[in-house]
């Protein structure tokens, strides 16, 4: 049991990746050293999506609310820049180019899981 959630997590970090990697060379303001980088960067999202979106989701709920969810975007931008900034070799410029680029991850990552 334990095997085939640690191919879940490896799994996803590589999705991630991948749709990191990919979506630096699209976004404005967005920059990747490599792939490694991208791989370190997926596995402190997938930290931060754990520990500190939840908090920031609660949080920010009577906005996420009076927007019908819709602030979620900007959470998941502060989530990626934070991401941005605890890591070497991924950069993000801005609040708007962290938006953009976490809906176009979220975008890829949703078609590479389905593909496979």
């Amino acid at each position: 049991m334990k095997s085939k959630k640690k191919e879940g997590f490896i799994t996803r970090t590589l999705i991630n990746a991948v749709a990191i990697y990919i979506t630096a060379g699209f976004v404005k303001g967005v920059n990747i050293s490599g792939f490694g980088a991208a791989i370190v960067a997926s596995v402190v999202l997938g930290l931060v999506n754990a520990v500190i979106r939840p908090i920031l989701i609660l949080l920010s709920l009577p906005i996420n609310i009076i927007t019908l969810g819709l602030f979620t975007f900007i959470i998941n931008g502060v989530s990626l820049l934070f991401v941005s900034t605890a890591t070497s070799g991924f950069y993000i410029s801005s609040l708007s180019s962290a938006v953009i680029a976490s809906f176009i991850i979220s975008i890829i990552s949703s078609i590479i899981s389905f593909l496979i």
